[in-house]
């Protein structure tokens, strides 16, 4: 599992950040990413552009008022 924290990289730069991690992946494996909002837009970026995300395995946790934790799976091969 690879974790990542996106709450000090600058907004401009998540998403890009955060598609170059999960391009790095595995098939079956996941990125945690830990933002201080819920990723929906996210989501729904992944949802339409990403065809190796599992959006049934999605998951989102909400720890604290400025912390989310997100599960985006990668499809297996």
């Amino acid at each position: 599992m690879t974790r990542l924290d996106v709450r000090d990289i600058p907004p401009v730069n998540r998403h890009p950040t955060i598609h170059d991690e999960f391009q790095d992946l595995e098939p079956g494996e996941t990125l945690t990413i830990v933002n201080d909002h819920e990723p929906k837009p996210l989501f729904y970026e992944f949802q339409a552009e990403v065809e190796s995300f599992d959006a049934d395995g999605y998951e989102v946790e909400r720890v604290a008022a400025d912390e989310f934790v997100a599960k985006f799976p990668k499809r297996d091969a």
